[in-house]
């Protein structure tokens, strides 16, 4: 027999529990039904009973019990869910043993709702009686739509937010979820003013150094979702051209970036006037801007977003447009149209308008820690955007160029998860366009296909050629000489000495020098030599002599990593220490390479990496049909002036 209208139906720690388990199952041996009514019908009995202690005892037990859907069908056929509901609504702590599972809550109670709610609302109540109501609660609102109406009379989200301040993270996580929900059942018209998009108000919870466990970070993603999925109305509406109200905001933003705030004529000027400052705010639709709003996505948002920034961050806006429209080298970015892609592919990017997605937990620090994060976001991206612009120096044919920049740089930074808006305007600064470009040679060259056999092959077959390039770039280097400084007895560096190597490779040479020399030094002019023959080994660091001899010397790092000695018969040794670590490299490999043995400085195998690279591309060009010159080009003749630069700053 179905229990009567005035009970609940509710689950009781029970997982999967539905509807077709309360129904009797005529396959169930007779005996297990006895035994499970006959355990039933005692549990009911000492959960009726008066005493305290023994009615909590049995709701524990019944908590373990329940899991046996024989056992759950027989106490539910004896009315047991509509005594569990009447000690609820009577101010028993039976809420304890309600969960997510749901068999039915189409028929509860007002007064069972407001019980629950009276959990939540009052300010001393246990832990444990909070978090099961709130999970109730959110059970209710996502399982009844007829619910969401008695459940939202009596819990605000204000309320809700009052449980966020407490360091007990379940209890804020299931205050989110349960905002979630309202959330998500709540009348359209109703969204926008009970669920501002305001997400600092949720910045408690993810400040600190506690980890935020999984559940927690899912019903923030969730949060993040619903609330940017408050855009989606003016994302998708279009622009009225009929519409002074709408009209006069694109007047506004002419008006700011062109007349000033004092400026009496600004709204005064036949429209014939405003087609050149359309044309310089960087709209499509020179004669009629409000047309560049009539495509959906981003509609009125773009709009909304520009005004945004035209009012809160001014300057910024005024320097945007007046920067770009002064300019005469067609390199000028148009604003207009930048800002309206610009949302367009935040928008993409933040998936407003999509439900979130079961299991994700995706969610950006940064948007809880501003109560205008979408706008302030749009007004860091928009000026990435335009500086982006100049470092390519993009014309409007490579505006589709610039965008797949911008994107790649968000989308990276945002993969960083910065956790406020200045921290994502320093990752934006390291992901310059230059980083971008690195980034994607990089990334391609760690693909798949460039760990394929023959890639593999063909770069071990270029690998002696590129080594032996190197190798001849270090000995002439040698062969031009270098300046050094000649350490004294009393810790100061007085004069200096000069030393290269032989042309035909043979001998090097050194001498003392009064001064740097400015140029190359003949070998007339340094007195001594040793034949690289009676050269025994090169050392550095701490095994060269003079580090050894000298204490003061020894505890100077600076000097200690570019130190290094030539050792050779019969046990003398020529000591330097290079002027800079470029020098050092060089020197150490090309004496290395005098003695046949391996070159193995930083330069060698960052040089040795790039030039491999290179050579690599050049031989997987496609140059079909391409005929390629004999001979290189004439090498143009310098400028009569380098008084050419452009300040980016």
């Amino acid at each position: 027999m179905p229990p009567p209208a005035d009970i609940v139906k509710v689950a009781i720690e029970w997982p999967g529990a539905n509807a077709q388990l309360i129904e009797m199952d005529q396959k169930r041996p007779l005996s297990s039904i006895i035994r499970e009514a006959r355990a039933a019908r005692q549990l009911l009995e000492r959960i009726q009973s008066h005493g305290i202690d023994a009615r909590l005892e049995a709701l524990k037990e019944l908590a373990k019990l329940s899991a046996d859907p024989t056992f759950a069908t027989e106490f539910i056929n004896m009315e047991g869910i509509g005594t569990l509901a009447r000690l609820v609504e009577s101010g028993t702590h039976a809420v304890i043993l309600m969960d997510h599972g749901i068999v039915s809550w189409d028929l509860i109670s007002l007064s069972f709702i407001k019980q629950i709610a009276g959990y939540v609302n009052q300010p001393m109540v246990d832990v444990s009686i909070l978090q099961r109501s709130l999970a109730i609660l959110e059970s209710m609102v996502l399982n009844s739509h007829s619910l969401y109406h008695r459940v939202a009379q009596e819990i605000t989200v204000g309320q809700l937010i009052g449980h966020l301040q407490v360091s007990n993270q379940e209890i804020q996580t299931y205050a989110i979820a349960l905002i979630n929900a309202l959330f998500l059942k709540a009348p359209e018209d109703r969204r926008q003013v009970s669920f501002a998009p305001n997400l600092a108000l949720f910045q408690h919870v993810i400040r600190g150094n506690r980890p935020i466990k999984a559940e927690m970070a899912h019903q923030l993603y969730v949060l993040q979702v619903l609330t940017f999925n408050l855009l989606e109305e003016r994302m998708m509406t279009k622009m009225d051209p009929n519409d002074q109200a709408q009209r006069d905001i694109i007047f506004e933003l002419r008006r700011i970036a062109f007349d000033g705030e004092n400026d009496p004529t600004g709204t005064e000027k036949r429209k014939a006037m405003y087609t050149k400052d359309y044309k310089m705010l960087g709209f499509t639709n020179h004669v009629n801007p409000a047309m560049d709003f009539t495509q959906t996505p981003p509609g009125m948002l773009a709009l909304d977003n520009m005004l945004y920034l035209a009012k809160v961050h001014q300057d910024t806006y005024i320097r945007i447009v007046l920067e770009n429209s002064s300019r005469e080298d067609k390199h000028e970015c148009p604003f207009g149209r930048c800002a309206i892609e610009l949302t367009r592919m935040l928008c993409e990017i933040l998936q407003v308008g999509e439900l979130p997605n079961e299991g994700c937990n995706d969610y950006h620090p940064m948007f809880f820690t501003h109560d205008r994060a979408w706008e302030e976001f749009f007004c860091v991206c928009i000026q990435l955007l335009n500086k982006t612009w100049k470092e390519m120096r993009a014309t409007a044919e490579d505006f589709n160029k610039v965008m797949q920049v911008v994107r790649e740089q968000i989308t990276r930074a945002l993969a960083m998860k910065p956790s406020s808006l200045d921290q994502l305007k320093n990752k934006l600064r390291g992901l310059n366009y230059s980083e971008i470009l690195r980034l994607r040679q990089s990334e391609r060259m760690s693909q798949d296909d460039f760990q394929s056999p023959p890639i593999i092959e063909l770069r071990e077959r270029i690998q002696p050629e590129i080594l032996e390039l190197i190798k001849q770039q270090r000995l002439n280097r040698l062969c031009e000489g270098s300046c050094f400084r000649k350490l004294g007895n009393r810790r100061r560096q007085e004069k200096f000495w000069f030393c290269r190597l032989s042309l035909n490779h043979k001998v090097l040479h050194y001498g003392d020098l009064d001064e740097s020399p400015q140029g190359e030094v003949p070998f007339e002019l340094l007195s001594d030599k040793i034949p690289v023959s009676d050269i025994k080994s090169v050392v550095t660091g701490k095994d060269c002599p003079h580090m050894k001899e000298k204490s003061a010397l020894k505890q100077n790092k600076e000097v200690l990593e570019l130190a290094f000695s030539v050792l050779y018969d019969p046990d003398e040794t020529l000591n330097f220490v290079a002027p800079n670590k470029y020098e050092y490299c060089i020197w150490t490999d090309g004496l290395c390479a005098l003695l046949g043995r391996e070159m193995g400085s930083d330069l060698t195998r960052s040089d040795l990496d790039t030039l491999i690279s290179m050579e690599m591309k050049l031989r997987l060009l496609d140059l079909e049909n391409i005929t390629i010159p004999e001979a290189p080009p004439p090498v143009p003749k310098e400028p009569s002036s380098y008084n050419f630069t452009y300040n980016y700053s």
